[in-house]
Parts: structure tokens; sequence; C-alpha cells
């Protein structure tokens, strides 16, 4: 006879409150963060600002998240993973205003508020990361990670074309300002996580409290194996369609249309790649994981063979598939694996690499571009993009994205 389990199923994530203020103060960040290069954009376009200033202010703001994530992610595994939060989106919703207040007076003002708010937004990262691994429980965080990536990836797609519209009714400084707005609904909205315990004698330095991170992530031969794998697609496949495209756009099919189409085509391959995610267990999940990251080398492979516009946009399409089948088991994989007290820092270092080398990545690409032509170059990303994952999973434990296999519970008995 089987007894009735008597154990209390949680919500589902539509119904539970908490994830939904995760979710929510999520997508705001998203928002906010996806809007700012548009309204920028705007103000070129109305002359308050130039597009060299238009640049000094996004690079600042780029400097700011990178000085940022390492830092909180010692913070957020020091103390509250919410009160980092908190302070990180309080300093990005101060910096807004603040952009507003120097554009068209001061470029160097614009420059040190979008470092404000890059280093919030650098700092939101891993706390997010790690709070999420506190309000929800281990069985639902494939899903609950897939709907953190469809909001990113539905802010991606809706945020020019929201600012657009705002743009109409609301001038270039009042879109700043509401971005602020966005900030402060991150800051304030998230539920509170679990308590730390009270740390007994003297904390070790910042610098030997990151190392304790680097110590833990070099525990886990399947993060650094696809940590390496994901930089390297990111600094050079990524680099490279972002400088190319646009070219071979222009130059190959004499229409903008293909630039658009294919970066479309990528946000919605990745939408669909996170609805797809929130339900799929492969048996190999690390290996299926890899091999969807290597599916980025479409994109510059079609960018450099002579194929019709409609491979590009398919093979975007492809990419953006790729990279949410990938990321999704890659994050409840670090939640799950990585020690819970080093699990910030350890999420911070994903993010310094994989997303602070891009911006090395584009600065190298158009030199190399001109010294040795474009299909060398694209010839060159496209092999790494499909070999370092590869090589990747030459790792036995990226199988699983786990260190080791989990044993069934010998005393569990089957109902």
């Amino acid at each position: 006879m089987t007894v009735p389990s008597t154990a209390v199923r949680p919500p589902s994530l539509s119904r539970d409150p908490a994830f939904l203020r995760l979710w929510a103060g999520t997508t705001a960040s998203g928002l906010a963060t996806w809007a700012l290069p548009f309204i920028l954009g705007l103000a070129v376009l109305d002359r308050s600002i130039g597009a060299v200033d238009l640049g000094v202010v996004l690079a600042t703001r780029t400097i700011g998240f990178l000085a940022a994530v390492p830092v909180a992610g010692v913070l957020a595994d020091r103390f509250s993973r919410r009160g980092v939060v908190l302070w990180s989106g309080l300093v990005a919703a101060a910096g807004s205003p603040l952009i507003a207040l120097g554009l068209g007076r001061s470029v160097w003002l614009m420059a040190a508020a979008a470092a404000l708010v890059g280093a919030g937004q650098g700092a939101c990262r891993p706390a997010f990361q790690a709070l999420t691994a506190e309000v929800v429980d281990e069985d639902r965080r494939q899903p609950a990670n897939a709907a953190m990536t469809l909001a990113v990836r539905v802010t991606t797609l809706v945020a020019p074309s929201l600012t657009a519209l705002l743009a109409v009714v609301a001038d270039t400084a009042a879109l700043l300002v509401g971005t602020g707005v966005l900030w402060l609904v991150t800051a304030l909205v998230p539920p509170p996580g679990a308590d730390k315990p009270a740390v007994v004698g003297v904390r070790a330095g910042f610098a030997a409290e990151f190392a304790e991170g680097v110590r833990e992530a070099r525990r886990h031969p399947w993060f650094l194996a696809g940590l390496a794998a994901l930089t390297a697609v990111i600094a050079t496949g990524y680099s490279a369609t972002g400088v190319v495209l646009p070219l071979v756009s222009r130059d190959r099919y004499g229409t903008e249309a293909v630039l658009a189409a294919a970066m479309t085509a990528y946000t919605l391959g990745a939408l669909a790649g996170a609805v797809l995610i929130a339900r799929m267990r492969p048996r190999a999940q690390g290996w299926a994981a890899l091999a969807a990251l290597a599916c980025y080398g479409f994109a510059p492979l079609t960018l450099l063979l002579p194929v019709p516009a409609a491979v590009v946009v398919a093979a975007y399409a492809v990419a953006g598939l790729g990279i949410e089948l990938f990321n999704v088991p890659w994050f409840t994989a670090t939640q799950r694996e990585v020690a819970p007290d080093k699990l910030a820092r350890v999420s911070s270092l994903d993010f310094l690499l994989s997303y602070g080398l891009a911006p090395v990545g584009l600065a190298l690409i158009a030199p190399a571009i001109s010294a040795f032509g474009a299909a060398p170059v694209l010839l060159v990303c496209t092999g790494v993009c499909f070999l370092a994952p590869a090589a990747a999973a030459l790792v036995p434990s990226t199988r699983g994205f786990r260190a080791e296999a989990r044993q069934p519970d010998p005393h569990r008995k089957a109902s």
C-alpha cells in the first residue's frame, strides 16, 4: 500500500510571490540597461551630444560595470545578497538623472554618472544570481533561470521600440530619468533572501576573499572548461559578427534590412531557446549545452560564405537559440554545484571574464580585419566557436556540469 506523501509541494513559479518579485526586479534592470544606449542614441540624433561623446559615456558605463562585478561578488557573499541588490539599484538610480543633468552641458558629468549606472548594473549581476539560489529551491531553478533569461531577451526586443514610442511624448532627459525609476524598482521590489550567519573573528581582506572564490571555481573543472569556451565564443564570434554583419549587410546585400532581420532573428531564437530549456532535461546536459553554444559558429560562417540573405538570418536564429540552451543550464549548474557561501564570487568571475572580454574582442576585431581582411578573421572566429566548446567537452565533468554523478539514495523506496 502506498502511503501518501505529506510533504508540501512548493507553488508554481507563476504563483510564487517571492519569485515574481525577483523576476520583476530582474526585468526592470534589464529594461533600464538596454534602454540607455538607445536613449543616448536619440540624444545624438537631436544633437544634444556628439557621436564621440556617446562613445565616451558608454565606455565609462562599461568600466563601471567591470569594476563593480568583483567587488559585488565579495560583498554579496559577505553580507546580504538582497542588500547588495538594494544598494546597487539605488546607485544606478542616482546616476540616471545625473546623466540627464549633464546632457548638452557636460560630457564629463555624463561619463561619471554613466560609470555609476554601470557600477550598479555590474553589482546586480552576481547578487541576483546568488539571490535566485536563495529564493528558489533546486528543483525549480532551471525554469526560474529560463524565466529570468526570457525577461532579458524580451527587454532586448522591446526596449528600442518602447524607447522610440516614449520619445514621441517625452524628451531625452525625461527618458533618462525614467531609467532611474526602473532602477528604483530593481532596488526595492526583490524579496529578502536567506539570513547570513554571523561571522566570528577577523575577516580576510577583499583580495583574499576574492581569491577564495577563484579557488572555489578551480574545484570545478567543468566550470573552468565551460567558462573558457563561453569566453572564447563571446570574445571572437560575438565580436566579429558585431563588426562584420553591418558591412556584409551593406556591401553584399545592398541593404541594412539584413542587419535588422539578423539581429531580430537572434533575439527571437534566444526567446525560443529560453522557452524550450525551461522543460528540457537532456541526460548529458552539459554536453548538450556546449553543443548548443557551438551553434554560434554558424553566424560568422554565413558571413564568410556567399549565401542568400535568408541563410544569414536563419544562422543568427540558430545562434540565439543555442546561446540560451547553454546559458540556462550553465546558471543552474553553478547555483547547484558551487558552495553557497562562495556563489556570488564565482558568478562574478563568470561575468567578469565572459562579458568583460567582449569589449576587448570588439576593440581588436576591427584592426585585425584592416590588417588581414574580413575572410581570415571570420574563418578563425568560426573555428574558435566550433572548437572551443568541443575542447571543453573533453573534460569529463562537463558531461552533466557536475563534479560527479549523484548516486541514488539507497534508503529511498519507490512509492
